[in-house]
């Protein structure tokens, strides 16, 4: 009898493996998507669509879950589940562009998230600067000027790929702060970046359309509304009228002064899923472009900790959404950690986002950037 011997291969450089093994390197790039998989939930589909697209998948050897009630055609609706290799999901897509009863929309938006995944590119670091008296971690540590130009270039120095500047703390049950007197710290601050010709993109982070507007004109190139247009209407149509202006589109349940009152979800990744994209498909109405758009799951905003895990765990699934993602976890009430030092609760952090980076999530929101900037440098 012939001994085999056999072993898992956990590596993401399955191309590296064809190779080692002598497979042919002229077609390695086609290969490896065959080695590559996923698993997408389509909502609502009608049982036409339902049993089209299941039929699809099989004739590829892949597979798709729908509801029970499809086959004997008494169910209104189903959602279903598709799981394959790149290689079978991109022919799926190629088979449904001919298919009637809407298919092909379809398949383009399936073509486009494979193609989005096979490009993902590093994680990017946004540093916070907290121009606040009562931020959760550092509030009162920047609050003037001098302290705020320091911190500012310490983040420069230490490798920032944008740089996240609030006046107003959103932790839970805080008190919003007026617009006068977020303007009032924000302003010097830009000023001094368009003075010394920074060219780090800075982030705005604020619910409020009238702080987005001016800062924008004083140079702001992203606002972060961890409201998620919720707490101002207008602001979707301020970054409409700024096309060079990127948003970052957070879900959040509720208000800071609420949300953390028995937050809870009937399915928590559907819910945040279909609540960003109805704040997408809104921003793209408004004129907002689609590559300007960034979204974030809002760790802690209306979540449990079991919630923040469970984020954490899947955050994946809103690559299908198409927009870059961002995480900010750091030093925030998930770690378990209310009476430890900053230093201890960055060290927690890092280990917890090195997950994330090594999922190529797009954008991670950090306070210790010199200790996330030196992990990825050697990661990479």
């Amino acid at each position: 009898m012939h001994d085999f011997f056999i072993k898992g291969i956990n590596s993401t450089d399955i191309k590296q493996e064809l190779f080692d093994i002598g497979f042919d390197r002229s077609y390695a790039h086609h290969a490896v998507q065959k080695y590559k998989y996923a698993n997408f939930k389509i909502f609502d589909l009608t049982v036409a669509q339902a049993n089209i697209l299941k039929q699809t998948a099989l004739s590829v050897g892949a597979d798709c879950a729908t509801n029970k009630d499809v086959v004997t055609g008494t169910a209104e609706l189903s959602s279903c589940i598709l799981g394959g290799s790149y290689s079978q999901i991109q022919k799926i897509a190629t088979k449904l562009k001919v298919q009637p009863f809407g298919l092909k929309e379809l398949a383009e938006k399936l073509s486009k998230l494979v193609a989005r995944r096979k490009a993902k590119e590093p994680t990017k670091l946004v540093g916070v600067l907290n121009l606040t008296e009562n931020s959760f971690s550092d509030g009162g540590l920047y609050n003037n000027y001098d302290d705020a130009i320091k911190h500012l270039n310490e983040l420069i120095e230490d490798g920032a790929d944008v740089i996240d500047i609030g006046a107003e703390s959103t932790k839970a049950y805080s008190e919003p702060v007026g617009v006068e007197e977020q303007i009032e710290k924000l302003l010097p601050i830009l000023k001094y970046v368009d003075d010394n010709c920074i060219e780090t993109p800075i982030s705005i982070d604020t619910r409020s359309s009238k702080v987005a507007r001016i800062c924008i004109q004083y140079g702001a190139k992203i606002i972060n509304d961890v409201s998620g247009f919720d707490y101002d209407e207008q602001m979707v149509d301020v970054i409409a009228q700024n096309p060079s202006a990127k948003v970052i589109i957070q879900h959040s349940l509720g208000t800071p002064e609420t949300m953390q009152n028995n937050p809870t979800y009937s399915n928590l990744m559907d819910d945040i899923c279909i609540s960003l994209a109805k704040k997408i498909q809104l921003a793209l109405a408004k004129g907002v472009k689609f590559e300007n758009i960034i979204i974030d799951p809002g760790i802690g905003y209306g979540k449990s900790r079991k919630d923040n895990f469970e984020i954490i765990n899947r955050w994946q699934e809103l690559n299908a959404l198409g927009c870059p993602v961002m995480i900010g976890l750091s030093r925030k009430s998930l770690l378990g950690m209310p009476d430890e030092t900053n230093d201890e609760k960055d060290i927690y952090t890092l280990a917890l986002d090195s997950i994330l980076i090594s999922q190529k999530i797009d954008y991670l929101r950090v306070h210790n950037l010199k200790m996330h900037k030196k992990f990825i440098d050697m990661y990479n």
